[in-house]
């Protein structure tokens, strides 16, 4: 019988775990730097993230073994009266798993910790590239309702 999936918040512990699933996918494999020891910028990074209690770096695991990351950001808005969004980015789970739900179980979790922090929306982004990601996404209720642009900087 398969170990129950569990979340908690990401520690420093899990960073290079963290980066190496980021990395292992056709995109990733291209603008991550899974090598050790990791790039210092992977450690500020997570630093500023889980010293800003408006984000969360969450990871999914199974026994001893972290099978999956999620970020998720809650943000206050003027629209909708004054209204928080949580958006949930940089959704990952281990190859060892894929297939078997875990991405499933991160997002109906991610969706839970927005209703408790009190949101009236979540959002996400994925890859145009990423045609599998959308599907699964639209299958757990998202809908592509606006149109995304991002500029690239430096």
């Amino acid at each position: 019988m398969e170990k129950e999936i569990r979340f908690r918040i990401a520690t420093e512990q899990d960073l290079v775990r963290i980066v190496e699933m980021l990395a292992n996918d056709e995109l990733g494999r291209n603008r991550e730097r899974y090598e050790q020891p990791l790039p210092e910028s992977y450690t500020k990074a997570f630093h500023a993230i889980t010293s800003d209690p408006n984000n969360e770096l969450v990871v999914a695991y199974q026994g001893n073994e972290v099978i999956g990351v999620q970020q998720i950001t809650f943000t206050p808005y003027i629209t909708h009266q004054g209204g928080w969004r949580a958006t949930i980015e940089g959704v990952r789970t281990s190859s060892s798993v894929r297939g078997k739900g875990v991405g499933t179980e991160l997002i109906k979790w991610a969706i839970q910790r927005a209703n408790e922090r009190g949101c009236h929306l979540i959002q996400l982004t994925t890859d145009k590239q990423r045609v599998d990601a959308l599907r699964f996404y639209e299958r757990l209720g998202f809908k592509s309702t606006h149109e995304g642009l991002k500029m690239k900087l430096n």
